[in-house]
Parts: C-alpha cells; sequence; structure tokens
C-alpha cells in the first residue's frame, strides 16, 4: 500500500499555535488551562474546515497531559501524549452526530462517563455535527450536561449552531470560530508548497484560497488536486484551468471597454467567455463581485474588505482610480438588475447583453438630429467620413473627478452637417398653434385601441379599455358606458393622462371623453364577490341558509 497521506490530514495541527486564523479562541482556551478554569461543556461553532474538531482534540489533549509545557502545551513525551498520538487513547471519546444521532447512542455515552479515567485527569467526550441529533437524543443528554461527573468534559463541535436547542446552549461555553481569511490561507498554503519542494505562484494560491471560501481543509484539498495536475510547478493558468475558474482578466478588460464606451469589444469578451464553457450567470455574478472590489478599492478606509492577494491587490487599485463612484454605483445597480431578471428570462444570452449595453452607455448623451436642445459652446467639425462625433458635454457642470475622464455627447445621424456661418441673433419667435385636426368615430377607436397596446405594463388597466370602448357624441366629445361603479372609478382614475395621450394622437385638443355608469341586469352581470353570491343566493335560497348556519365570511 501506499503511505501518502493528503495534506488535510498530514498538516492537521498539532497545537494551539499552529491553528490558523483563530487566535483569538486558542489564546483563550490556553488561558483557561494555565488558570486551571475548565468548564465542565464548551461549543465549537463555525463554518466547515476551519478547526472546530482539531482545537477540540488538542484541548481535551492538554488537560490530560502529565507533563505540560508553559502550562499550556502537551509535552508529546507522557504516556496520555503517546496514546493519544497513537489513537489507543481511552480517556478521549468521539461521537459522529450524524450517523449516531438516536438516544440509544447518546445512552451508550452516559454509560461511558461512569467511568473514570485511567491515565490523566478528564473523561473527554467529542461530539461531532452535535446539531444531527434528535430532540429525544438532546433530552437525554441534559441532565448530565448540566451537571457531568469533576473528570468529565463535553465538547458539541457543529456548523449550524442555530439547530441546537436553547437548553443545550444554555449549559455549554460557546466559542464561535472565525472564517480563515484569504491573506491567512495563502500564506499556510505556502508554507506546505515549501516543506512539499512545490513552486506556486501567489495568483495562484489566491484563486485556492478564494476557492475554498475560509476552509483550510477545502484549501488543502485542493491544493492536492493541483499538484496531481500540475507537479511540482503551479502556475495562475493551470489553476484557473483544473479548477474551471473564469480568468480575471476578463472582468478587468470588460470594465476598461465599459469606460470606453466600446460597445463591440463588450459583447466580443462575454461571446469569449461562453465559447470557454462558462455560464452567463456566473459571469454576471463574477463581474458584479469585480465592481465591488474596485469599489471597494477606491478608499483606504475599505481596502481591508479586498480580501485577495498584493499582486491582485495593486491591480484593483490601478482600475479603481479610472472609474468614479457613480459610475460604479450605476454600473452595480445594472448587473443585480440583470442578476434578477437573468432567472425568468427566456432569452438568457441577450438579457446580459443589453446589460453590457448599458454599462457602456453609461455617462453618455444620446442627441437626435432634429430634437431640441440645450445651446452649447461651438465645437470642431467632425471628420465627414465617421457617422458618430463625439465632442465635450456642452451643458456647464461642477468638475468632475479627475479619475473618470470626461462624457462624450453622441450625436446619433446618418451624416455630420457642415458648419454654418454665424448668424445674426434675433427675437424668439412665438411657436405656432397647430390647428385643431377633425376626427372620425373609427379614428377614435383605432387610437384607443393602441393607447391600450402600450399600456401592457398595467394589465388592469389594459383590460378594461380593451372591454370598453368610447363612442362619439359630437365632434369632439364622446361617451363610455359602463355598468359597474368601481371599474368606472378606475379608468376616471387614469383617463387624465389618457385625455392627454389620445389628443395628441388625434392633434386635437379638444377631444373630452365623459365616463357614464350604464343601468344593467344584476342577473346577467356579477362582478364583486358581493354581488355573485347575490346572483347565486337568489338562484339557490339553500345557499343563504348555509352561510348563515356555517357563519361564513364572502372573501
Amino acid at each position: 500500500m501506499s503511505d501518502y497521506i493528503v495534506s488535510a490530514r498530514k498538516y492537521r495541527p498539532q497545537t494551539f499555535e499552529s491553528v490558523v486564523g483563530q487566535q483569538a479562541l486558542t489564546q483563550t482556551l490556553q488561558n483557561a488551562i494555565r488558570q486551571n478554569r475548565l468548564a465542565h461543556a464548551y461549543l465549537f461553532c463555525g463554518p466547515r474546515g476551519v478547526g472546530k474538531t482539531t482545537c477540540a482534540r488538542i484541548f481535551a489533549k492538554t488537560i490530560n497531559c502529565l507533563n505540560p509545557q508553559n502550562g499550556h502545551d502537551a509535552c508529546n513525551e507522557c504516556e496520555s501524549c503517546r496514546a493519544f498520538n497513537e489513537q489507543r487513547s481511552f480517556n478521549i471519546h468521539e461521537l459522529d452526530a450524524a450517523s449516531n444521532n438516536s438516544v440509544e447512542d447518546i445512552k451508550s455515552i452516559l454509560d461511558q462517563v461512569r467511568i473514570p479515567p485511567q491515565i490523566g485527569k478528564y473523561s473527554v467526550f467529542i461530539i461531532d455535527e452535535v446539531h444531527m441529533l434528535s430532540t429525544a437524543a438532546f433530552n437525554a443528554l441534559l441532565k448530565t450536561l448540566e451537571e457531568p461527573p469533576s473528570y468529565a468534559i463535553f465538547i458539541l463541535a457543529t456548523t449550524e449552531k442555530h439547530k441546537v436547542l436553547p437548553t443545550i446552549l444554555s449549559r455549554c461555553q460557546v466559542y464561535d470560530f472565525n472564517r480563515i481569511t484569504v491573506p491567512d490561507t495563502i500564506a499556510y498554503l505556502q508554507s506546505v508548497a515549501a516543506n512539499e519542494g512545490i513552486s506556486v505562484t501567489e495568483d495562484a494560491l489566491n484563486v485556492v484560497a478564494q476557492k475554498a471560501d475560509g476552509g483550510m481543509r477545502d484549501a488543502l484539498s485542493i491544493f492536492d488536486q493541483l499538484v496531481a495536475f500540475c507537479g511540482t510547478t503551479i502556475t495562475y493558468e493551470q489553476t484557473i484551468a483544473v479548477l474551471n475558474v473564469l480568468n480575471s482578466d476578463y472582468y478587468f478588460q470588460l470594465v476598461d471597454a465599459a469606460l470606453r464606451h466600446d460597445v463591440t469589444a463588450s459583447l466580443l469578451l462575454f461571446n469569449d467567455v461562453l465559447s470557454h464553457g462558462f455560464d452567463a450567470s456566473h459571469f454576471v455574478t463574477g463581474l458584479a463581485q469585480h465592481l465591488r472590489d474596485v469599489l471597494v478599492s477606491k478608499d483606504p478606509q475599505t481596502l481591508p474588505l479586498l480580501e485577495t492577494s498584493d499582486s491582485i491587490r495593486q491591480r484593483y487599485a490601478e482600475q479603481a482610480a479610472h472609474c468614479a463612484p457613480v459610475w460604479l454605483f450605476q454600473a452595480l445597480d445594472i448587473l443585480n438588475t440583470c442578476d434578477i431578471n437573468y432567472r425568468t428570462a427566456r432569452n438568457k444570452r441577450l438579457t446580459v447583453e443589453l446589460a453590457l449595453v448599458k454599462l457602456c452607455q453609461l455617462g453618455v448623451q444620446v442627441v437626435v438630429p432634429g430634437s431640441p436642445s440645450k445651446p452649447s459652446a461651438p465645437s470642431k467639425p467632425s471628420s465627414p467620413s465617421s457617422p458618430i462625433s463625439f465632442s465635450s458635454p456642452s451643458t456647464p457642470s461642477a468638475p468632475s473627478s479627475p479619475s473618470m475622464p470626461k462624457m462624450p455627447k453622441i450625436s446619433l445621424g446618418l451624416g455630420v452637417k457642415k458648419e454654418q456661418p454665424a448668424q445674426p441673433s434675433r427675437a424668439p419667435e412665438a411657436p405656432k398653434q397647430e390647428e385643431n385636426r377633425p376626427f372620425t368615430d373609427d379614428q377614435l377607436r383605432g387610437a384607443w385601441v393602441g393607447l391600450a397596446a402600450s399600456h401592457a405594463d398595467e394589465l388592469r388597466l389594459k383590460q378594461l379599455m380593451e372591454t370598453y370602448t368610447p363612442s362619439l357624441i359630437s365632434d369632439t366629445s364622446a361617451q363610455i358606458k359602463m355598468p359597474n361603479p368601481w371599474q368606472m372609478k378606475e379608468l376616471q382614475k387614469a383617463m387624465p393622462s389618457l385625455l392627454k395621450q389620445l389628443r395628441a394622437t388625434l392633434h386635437n385638443d379638444l377631444l373630452d371623453i365623459q365616463v357614464i355608469q350604464e343601468e344593467f341586469n344584476q342577473e346577467q352581470m356579477a362582478f364583486t364577490a358581493e354581488e355573485k353570491y347575490a346572483l347565486m343566493a337568489e338562484q339557490n335560497p339553500a345557499l343563504a341558509q348555509m352561510k348563515e348556519l356555517l357563519d361564513l365570511q364572502i372573501d
């Protein structure tokens, strides 16, 4: 058999000092051992792979050491320490509650509690994944957990503290373990790589630490996977290929293209991402995370929120210098909206591409030829060969951030007009008032139907407009007859806005529409719940008797 041991087991900490990222907790445990202030029950909780069970074993080994060093370190030479290292100690009992969660399993532990330790001072019971115990098993543990023998210590470990009964929590000292930070993970992996004689770049270890998400066990497992693929030399390119991680260069290039308002480059970059087999939704969330990292890189106070290596942090700082905070806020809002709409979109690729186009258009003023615009300062004529001309914004504003280039104004036209010679100023002429045009009943109905179609986002109003259409009663007056008063109120509330749009469509400011109530037969038409019940009760009197007998309410 091979003597190979995975790194997660080979480099498992054996002392409190070698535990990574939990200095406050390990110092507290060491002080408790030194001062002989040991509790009878502990609860270690936190994410996976951060050292909960490891600290429990180190703690159990140390308190049973016959010759402790410095008052809080195991000597690794006495019989108790050797028995622990050789996994033959009878003072330390471990139970996996994920597979042993019944009352009988807990009763077997309670039977062992009665037996005092043969070597050492304490019998330590480590229950891993304690939240998996059944309620009956928790109840069986309560009494012993509150008043165990003087030599018994319980250490409970869990990743889901909220699932542990409050009665259990109240009987334990609770230690919350932290996620291991990216710098701490990188530093530990560098020491492991040095011991193994493996050359690995810091950028590659940064990807491993990000992928591990705060768990050292996951980081060491990923490191072993890379060694199996790359051998003794691990590069950044090999790391992202093995882990199927999108190269961060895509995000940097896309932000640069968006700042240049280069829609073509952005769409081509996104197409390249898809061609490499990456999911579009992961690309959107990754780009949003990238912009968040750029945002926190702009302020030294928020820079600690950026968990990455020094080389990557410098690259973020360089790009942050070219991004205005307002631009970043708007870009993050666009990507957040895209992420929300992506799940329900039928054409998912188009949804992402529209978001990228919006990113590229941030800060760009679009001027359509023939539309009124404010007077602007004269600018140099554009080249006749280019249909799009760029010039500085004409509207005076506060000086912009030096890190953000001036936003161009894009004139959308088929050609560029030549500069005209300056004309003498003249008094502005009053706009000519357009004459009211006559219209027919068919034209009114057609305009009404078209207006109804434009209110697709207001489904209720659209249905009312499609059900009830106006009828012309004079040259400029029309009326809508509606039998239901509640529907009348809803349409009358929207009528001022509808009239304004109809007058513009028909080019007649004298148009007026009245909504009147039409007398209706209740037997033929019922709208509200009360009306429907009254109609049904009239046809079937037994329904009213059942309502009174059961004391029912109309909903």
